[in-house]
This record gives C-alpha cells, sequence and structure tokens, in this order.
C-alpha cells in the first residue's frame, strides 16, 4: 500500500483524501478500515478508542449522524438516549439527531419514511420485515461492519440479519420472549399455582374471576397485540411449519386449522380486561402492576411498566410462565415469540452520503455488549445480544428469560415481523383480529375468506 503526503506532512489513505496524523499506530487492515468509515474520527469510535491521537497533534472529532427511532415510551427512550450520550463521549462529541416517534405510527408508516427522507440509521426488526426493505432496495447493506464485529454474535442471531441477497443489513441488538407474566405477590397471596396445560389455565383464570381480578390483562387499542395470542395458539395447535408458511402466503388462510385457532381462541376471551379495544398495552400492564389483573401475555418489554412504578419491589415481584400446552402434538416445540430488534442504515437518506462514516460508526457502537447493557439498565426488558455482554448483572428475570429462549426448540419472531408488512398494519391482520374479537363466538369462515382475498389481492413481493 503506497501512500503520499499532504501539504501538511501527514500520510494520506491511498484512493481517499483522509490525512493520518503522525503517530498513529495502525496496521495496514486498520488503514482500510478507515477508508471504509470515511474519517478517523468514525474508526476511533467504532473501536471505543480515545478521540486524541497518541502525538498529541491531532484531535479525531467531529462529525454527525441521525437516528429514527420507535423507542418512543419513558423507559426505552431513556435507555436510548444514555446510548447516544455514551456514543457522543466516545466519538469527541458527533453530534447524533434523534427523530422519536410513536411506535405505532413508525411501524404503519415506515414504508414511505424509507422511501421518503429518513434518518442515516434507524430502529426496526429482524426477519422477514428487515428482509422486506432490503429487497426493496430501501436499507443499505452493512457487510463491512458486520465483518468487524460478527465474532460477537451467535450464529441464530448472525442468521437474523441477512437478507435474501446474503448480505448484512442491520446488528441485532436486543430480544426478549413473549410469556404469561404475573406477580409473583399475588400468586402467594392467593395460593395460585402455575399452569402448565390449557385446562389448569382456564381453571386458575375462573378462580381469578372469583377473586375479583381480571385474569387475563389483554389491550389492543395499539392493533399489533393481538397478534401474539394469534401466534402462540397457531404455533402450539398447528405447528411452527405451518405457523411461518401461513405469514408468507404458503398456506391458505381459509385452512381448517386457522379455523381451530380462532375456535380455540374463544375460549381465553371471556377472561379478558373490559374495554380491551380501547386500551392500550402500557393501560394493560398497569391493570397487572397494580394488582387488578392475575395474568398477562406479553414481551418481556411489560418491565417497562414495572420500572417507570418508581419502586423497586414491582419489578422484584414481575415473573413469567410459559405458555400452557394445548394438548397438540406441537406442544414438544415449546414454540414461542423471540422478536429481535436491529439497527439498520437508511439507503435512501439525504444525508447519508456526508454520514456515513459516523453512520458506520454508530452501528459498530451498538454492536458492543458494554453499548447494549448501558440500555438494558434502563430498560430491562431488552437482554442483550451481544456475546461479551457482562450477565452477571442479570438479575433472577432476565435469566429466566434468556433460558426459556434457548430452551425453545422454535422461536419466531412475531406475526408483523414474519409477514409481510402490507398484510400486517391496521388495514388487514390488525383490523381481522380486531373483527374477530368483536365477537369471539362467531363463524369465522367468512372472516377467514376475506383475509385470503385481501392476501390474493397484494401485489407479489
Amino acid at each position: 500500500m503506497k501512500f503520499r503526503r499532504s501539504a501538511g506532512g501527514n500520510l494520506v489513505v491511498p484512493g481517499t483524501d483522509i490525512e493520518l496524523p503522525l503517530g498513529l499506530d495502525l496496521s495496514r487492515r486498520d488503514v482500510l478500515k478507515i477508508a471504509g468509515y470515511g474519517s478517523v474520527a468514525a474508526f476511533l469510535a467504532a473501536c471505543g478508542g480515545p478521540t486524541t491521537t497518541t502525538s498529541g497533534s491531532v484531535t479525531a472529532k467531529g462529525g454527525s449522524t441521525s437516528l429514527g427511532s420507535y423507542l418512543s415510551d419513558a423507559v426505552p427512550k431513556k435507555g436510548m438516549q444514555d446510548v447516544i450520550d455514551a456514543f457522543t463521549t466516545a466519538n469527541g462529541g458527533t453530534k447524533v439527531t434523534v427523530n422519536t416517534v410513536d411506535h405505532g405510527t413508525f411501524q404503519n408508516q415506515i414504508n414511505s419514511y424509507l422511501q421518503g427522507t429518513p434518518q442515516d440509521v434507524f430502529t426496526w426488526f429482524s426477519g422477514h420485515r428487515m428482509r422486506f426493505f432490503a429487497d426493496k432496495g430501501l436499507a443499505a447493506p452493512i457487510d463491512d461492519v458486520w465483518n468487524d464485529v460478527k465474532s460477537n454474535f451467535t450464529e441464530g442471531f448472525a442468521g437474523s440479519v441477512k437478507g435474501n441477497d446474503n448480505h448484512v443489513y442491520a446488528i441485532p441488538t436486543s430480544y426478549y420472549p413473549w410469556a404469561i407474566f404475573y406477580r409473583k405477590d399475588v400468586f402467594k397471596a392467593h395460593s395460585y399455582n402455575i399452569p402448565t396445560n390449557w385446562d389448569d389455565f382456564k381453571k386458575l383464570a375462573d378462580q381469578m374471576k372469583k377473586d375479583g381480578l381480571i385474569p387475563i390483562a389483554f389491550a389492543d387499542k395499539d392493533g399489533w397485540p393481538a397478534m401474539g395470542t394469534f401466534d402462540i395458539l397457531n404455533l402450539r395447535l398447528n405447528g411452527y411449519d405451518f405457523h411461518t408458511e401461513l405469514c408468507v402466503g404458503k398456506q391458505k388462510w381459509t385452512d381448517t386449522r386457522v379455523a381451530n385457532v380462532f375456535k380455540k381462541w374463544s375460549e381465553l376471551t371471556p377472561y379478558y380486561s373490559p374495554a380491551f379495544a380501547g386500551l392500550t398495552w402500557q393501560e394493560a400492564a398497569q391493570q397487572l402492576l397494580h394488582k387488578k389483573a392475575g395474568m398477562y401475555l406479553l414481551g418481556l418489554f411489560v418491565s417497562e411498566q414495572f420500572v417507570a412504578s418508581g419502586n423497586p419491589d414491582d419489578l422484584a415481584q414481575l415473573d413469567f410462565f410459559p405458555f400452557p400446552d394445548v394438548g397438540s402434538n406441537y406442544d414438544a416445540e415449546k414454540a414461542l415469540d423471540a422478536p429481535i430488534d436491529v439497527f439498520m442504515m437508511a439507503k435512501h437518506s439525504p444525508t447519508l452520503s456526508a454520514d456515513k462514516g459516523q453512520a458506520k460508526a454508530l452501528l459498530e457502537f451498538m454492536s458492543k455488549g458494554s453499548t447494549q447493557i448501558t440500555y438494558w439498565k434502563a430498560s430491562p426488558g431488552a437482554i442483550p445480544t451481544a456475546s461479551d455482554a457482562d450477565q452477571s448483572q442479570y438479575p433472577a428475570l432476565t435469566k429466566k428469560a434468556a433460558q426459556i429462549v434457548s430452551s425453545a426448540k422454535k422461536i419466531t419472531q412475531f406475526f408483523d415481523r414474519d409477514s409481510r408488512p402490507d398484510f400486517s398494519g391496521p388495514n388487514s391482520m390488525q383490523g381481522f383480529l380486531l373483527s374477530y374479537l368483536a365477537d369471539p363466538k362467531q363463524d369465522t369462515s367468512s372472516l377467514q375468506g376475506h383475509m385470503q382475498n385481501f392476501w390474493d389481492s397484494l401485489s407479489p413481493e
């Protein structure tokens, strides 16, 4: 590799205008990496190194990037700000502009957002939803970043961020299992036992009703929470293969197996929160938090509401158990939803050309266990994905959540991540499930026909 000298005497990276300050101890690989990141500052930030060179002659500071985030609730929003503050410090004052949008709005408008003027980096989901936007040319590949951080992730996480073209499009940062959450003190006070099968689950719900509790907290104003119940029932009744094939159109919505899911679901709806269609998931979580409800099927992020209470004992009382067996051949799969959250780079960001080095530095910063622990400390419902995350800090709840995921033989991402986005929104699956929940005892053949007709009307991906 041949260098030339700049007018100021510094070495210039071949093929670029990037000057290397004298005194930096760099390998050939480091020089190539600096070229990829676009600046010495971005390179130093990504490596987590100091922002001042060893010679002291140059301070690698400055630059900017931007982040589009759906982390709008107070607890995860604080966690994200803690991470951005840490990145800014590590990168010598790089400015990161964060645009935070309500989670539901961000999710429902993501397609138009990425086609418009998105930020350089954005928070999103792995799985089909990630690959969909990669296939559409709306996400930028980050193979160079991944090559430098991939040793910090398991094969499972690595597979979750690869596109259909085998390029990498995201950094996995956290995951969380869906399970049935409860308060230990409420179960102890009423001498409730953890149910492991469907009949015991319903018997427990009946007893809770007699004891004046809402047996199962439920809310669907946001549209997506009901998908979690559909997922787990379909997985347990019909198995992983049928569920995943249904999500992508390889099975029909008119199938009797789908009808069986709705029929089974109707056995639970009498135990739900009153007026659930007008409740947000946070409001349902408050019912659990304040001992008005006995159970709640949701993701580990329900803990955010327990953190926000300000009483450490509330979080200490939170526990969960796996969804009970329903008596099918597929119970043995112990399948569950365990979505992986990721950070991606928007291909059509109007500032990406100028900010690419710092955007890549932010992505690499997000791959570090220390960064993910910083976020987790503020938002303990997000389990770090990085192998070098310090797990000695995990309380019993986090360790149990990690264990339930590792014990599952089949793992899905969540319906709106495993299916195409134009079938997962308020005018499609969300609306169909609300229509079902308005009358759970209905003959669902007509509804299933509408679902299949809608799917058939969609243009090919």
